[in-house]
C-alpha cells in the first residue's frame, strides 16, 4: 500500500473560514491533499475516456442474447385472466366483491350529490369548508362549484367528485393503517419504507395496466388504481407523525399507567395531528391528478371529458373541462390546509352547535331545491367558453405558432429544441455501449448514495434491457435530462430571485399555488396550443409541471440559510453574488439536492403521459396497450417506467435524505 502524498498548496486568497465569526484565522499550515480528492476528478475523466472509447469501439444497443421475450407469456397470463375473470373463484369470490363494492359506492355517492343538487352541494361544500379551515376557504368553494356549473360541467365533476370521494376515503383508510404499523413497529417500518420509496417514484400510468389485466375498463379499475397511488404519501407521513411523537410526553403517558391503546389515543394520535392532516391533503391532491388519468381506463366525469377534447385537440372543450379539475384542486387543497391550520390551534372540531346549524342549512337549501325542481344547473346559466378559447388557439396558431417575424414561433422553437437538443442527446445515449450506460449509472448512483443504491440502480437499468425496450427507454430518459436542464435552469434562477427578494416571493406565492395544485392532464392543453404534438411538446409540459415544486423547495433552503452567516459574509465585504456562490448555496445543499430529485421524478411522470401528445418512448407503449388490448406490451412498457424511475430516483437522492428517513 503506498503512503498518501502531502504537498504544499499556494496560499488560498480567501479560506473557507466559518462565516459565524468574524476573528481572523490563524495562518494555516500547508494543507494535505486527501487521496478523495484527488480520486473523484480522476475517477470521473476516466469514467469519461471509458465511455467515448466504449461508443466509438463498440455499437450501442442492448444485446439480443440477454433479452427475455416476455409477451408470449405476459400474453397467455392476461389470456387466462380474461377467460377466467367470470369463473374463477379468486374472481368470483375476491375481486369481484370488490369491483362490486367500488361500483356501489360510487354509483351512491354520486346519486346523493345529484339528489342534493346543484344548490345542496355548494351550501354543504361552503358551510364544512367554513367550519374546518375559515371563512375564505369558504367562499373560494362555493365560487368554484358556481364556475363548474357556469362552464356547463356540473355533472361531469359530480361524477368527479363522487369519484373522488370513494378514493380518498379508501386511501386515507389503508394508507393510515399502513402508516400506523409502521409507526408503531421498527420492523414494519423496515419492511414498508423501500416499498413506499418505490411507489412514490412511480409516475402514474405504471399504475394503469395491472388493474386492468384483473378488474378490466371501468370505475373500479380506475379507482382502485388512484388508491394505490395516493395511499402511499398517507402511510408515509402517518408514520413520521406517530414516530415523530415526542418521547418525553409517551413517557409521562406510560409512567401514569396508560395502556398502549390509550397511549396511542391520547399521545401519539393527537401529537401526529398535523402530520396526519398533510397526509390527507396530499392523498387528496394525487387522488384527483390520478382520477384524471384514469379517465384512461374508463373513469366518467372530467377526466374522460379533457381526454377526449385532447385526443380530437379541441383546446376549448379541454379548458371548460380542465377548468373545473383546477378548481376542485385548489378548493381541497385551501380546505384541507385551513383545518390543518385549526387543527394546529386546537379548535378543528369544536362547536357541536354549529356543526348542526350548518347541517340543517344544507339539508334546508337542498329540499328547497328538489321542490323547486332545480336539481341540476339551469342551462340558461352556462357560459360557452369552447368557441372564444378556440378562436383565441386559431389565432395563436397564426400569429404564434408559425407567424412571428425573426424570432420564428413556437413550432419553430419546438423543431429546433427537438433538432439541437433532444436527437442529439437520444442519439447520444443510443449510441453508448450498454456496459457503458451501466457504469455511468452505478457511478452517479454511488456518488450521492451507498453501494446498495448503485447495485440497485444498475440491476434496474439492466432490467430494462433484458425487457427489451432498451432503446425506448433511452429516447424517454433523453426527453427526460433535457426537460430535467430546463428545469433546474429556470427554477434555480427564479429562487434566487425569489430568496433574495420579498415581494418577488409574495408576487409567486399564489402562481406557484396554483400551479402546484394542477394535476398532469391539465398541463398538456396549452403545450398543444402552442407546440402542436411531438415530444417538445411532452418537455414543455414537464418543465411547467416540475417547476413550481423546484422554486419552491430552492427558495426555502436559500431563505434557510443562516442569517449570522450572511451577515458575517457582508461584514467581510462579500458582494451579493460571492454570498450567493460561497455562503447560501453550500450551506442550502441539501435543499438543492431535494429539488433535483423532485424535479426529475415530477418529470418523468409528465413525460410518460405526453406519449399521448406525440412523445412516443415508453409513454406511447403504455398508451398503445391500453388502446389496443396488448397487455402484453403494455405491462413491458409499465415495468420499463417502473424501472426507469428507481435509477433516475437512486442516482439523484442524496445520502442525507436516506439518514434522515432512517431516523424518522
Amino acid at each position: 500500500m503506498t503512503a498518501a502524498v502531502t504537498t504544499p498548496t499556494p496560499p488560498s486568497p480567501t479560506p473557507p473560514t466559518s462565516p459565524s465569526s468574524s476573528t481572523p484565522a490563524p495562518a494555516a499550515a500547508p494543507a494535505t491533499v486527501r487521496p478523495a480528492r484527488l480520486l473523484r476528478p480522476l475517477g470521473v475523466v476516466a469514467l469519461l475516456l471509458v465511455l467515448v472509447a466504449g461508443a466509438l469501439l463498440a455499437e450501442g444497443g442492448w444485446p439480443a442474447a440477454f433479452t427475455v421475450d416476455l409477451s408470449e407469456p405476459l400474453g397467455a397470463a392476461g389470456d387466462w385472466i380474461i377467460d377466467n375473470r367470470d369463473g374463477h373463484p379468486l374472481f368470483l369470490y375476491f375481486f369481484g366483491h370488490v369491483s362490486n363494492a367500488v361500483v356501489l359506492s360510487v354509483r351512491a355517492v354520486y346519486l346523493v350529490l345529484l339528489g342534493a343538487g346543484w344548490a345542496g352541494v355548494t351550501a354543504a361544500a361552503g358551510l364544512v369548508a367554513w367550519r374546518v379551515a375559515g371563512i375564505r376557504p369558504a367562499v373560494t368553494a362555493v365560487v368554484a362549484l358556481a364556475v363548474c356549473g357556469l362552464l356547463g360541467m356540473w355533472v361531469p365533476t359530480m361524477q368527479t367528485l363522487a369519484l373522488m370521494v370513494v378514493a380518498v376515503v379508501a386511501s386515507v383508510a389503508l394508507g393510515g393503517l399502513l402508516g400506523l404499523a409502521a409507526g408503531l413497529s421498527d420492523r414494519t417500518y423496515r419492511a414498508l419504507r423501500p416499498v413506499l420509496d418505490t411507489m412514490q417514484v412511480l409516475p402514474a400510468f405504471a399504475y394503469l395496466l395491472p388493474v386492468v389485466l384483473v378488474f378490466g375498463i371501468g370505475v373500479p379499475a380506475a379507482v382502485l388504481a388512484t388508491v394505490v397511488y395516493a395511499a402511499p404519501p398517507m402511510a408515509r407521513l402517518t408514520a413520521l407523525g406517530l414516530r415523530g411523537a415526542d418521547k418525553g410526553v409517551l413517557e409521562a403517558s406510560a409512567s401514569l399507567g396508560a395502556t398502549a391503546p390509550q397511549r396511542l389515543l391520547t399521545a401519539r394520535l393527537p401529537l401526529a395531528r398535523e402530520q396526519l392532516l398533510l397526509g390527507v391533503n396530499q392523498a387528496i391532491m394525487m387522488a384527483l391528478s390520478m382520477a384524471v388519468i384514469a379517465s384512461v381506463i374508463g373513469a366518467a366525469g372530467l377526466g374522460d371529458r379533457v381526454y377526449q377534447a385532447l385526443a380530437s385537440v379541441d383546446v376549448g372543450a379541454a379548458l371548460a373541462a380542465g377548468l373545473p379539475i383546477v378548481l376542485l384542486a385548489v378548493v381541497l387543497d385551501r380546505t384541507v390546509s385551513g383545518a390543518g391550520a385549526r387543527a394546529a390551534r386546537g379548535g378543528l372540531l369544536r362547536g357541536a352547535r354549529g356543526w348542526v346549524v350548518a347541517l340543517a342549512v344544507t339539508l334546508l337549501v337542498a329540499l328547497t331545491g328538489r321542490l323547486a325542481g332545480r336539481t341540476l344547473w339551469p342551462e340558461a346559466w352556462h357560459v360557452d367558453i369552447t368557441a372564444p378559447v378556440n378562436r383565441a388557439v386559431e389565432w395563436m396558431t397564426a400569429h404564434l405558432y408559425s407567424g412571428v417575424p425573426v424570432v420564428g414561433g413556437t413550432a419553430d422553437w419546438a423543431g429546433r429544441f427537438t433538432t439541437w437538443v433532444l436527437d442529439p442527446v437520444r442519439a447520444g445515449l443510443q449510441a453508448l455501449p450498454w456496459w457503458g450506460v451501466l457504469l455511468l449509472v452505478g457511478v452517479l448512483a454511488l456518488a450521492v448514495g451507498t453501494w446498495r443504491t448503485a447495485l440497485t440502480a444498475v440491476l434496474a437499468m439492466a432490467a430494462i434491457g433484458g425487457l427489451g425496450v432498451w432503446d425506448a427507454s433511452l429516447d424517454t430518459l433523453s426527453q427526460v435530462l433535457a426537460a430535467v436542464a430546463v428545469t433546474l435552469a429556470l427554477g434555480f434562477a427564479v429562487a434566487v430571485a425569489a430568496a433574495r427578494s420579498a415581494r418577488v416571493e409574495r408576487l409567486l406565492r399564489p402562481v406557484l399555488d396554483v400551479f402546484q395544485t394542477l394535476p398532469q392532464f391539465v398541463y398538456l392543453i396549452p403545450v398543444v396550443a402552442l407546440f402542436g404534438v411531438g415530444r417538445a411538446p411532452a418537455v414543455a409540459a414537464a418543465v411547467v409541471y416540475a417547476l413550481p415544486a423546484v422554486v419552491r423547495i430552492t427558495t426555502q433552503g436559500l431563505r434557510g440559510v443562516d442569517p449570522v452567516a450572511l451577515e458575517s459574509a457582508r461584514s467581510l465585504g462579500a458582494t451579493g453574488l460571492q454570498q450567493l456562490r460561497q455562503v447560501q448555496l453550500p450551506l442550502a445543499r441539501p435543499a438543492l439536492l431535494l429539488a433535483v430529485n423532485q424535479g426529475v421524478v415530477l418529470v418523468l411522470a409528465v413525460v410518460i403521459i405526453g406519449g399521448l401528445v406525440g412523445g412516443g418512448a415508453l409513454g406511447y407503449e403504455v398508451v398503445y396497450g391500453l388502446a389496443q388490448g396488448d397487455l402484453a406490451t403494455g405491462l413491458v412498457a409499465g415495468a420499463a417506467i417502473v424501472c426507469l424511475g428507481l435509477v433516475l430516483d437512486r442516482v439523484t437522492q442524496p445520502t442525507e435524505r436516506r439518514t434522515a428517513g432512517k431516523g424518522a
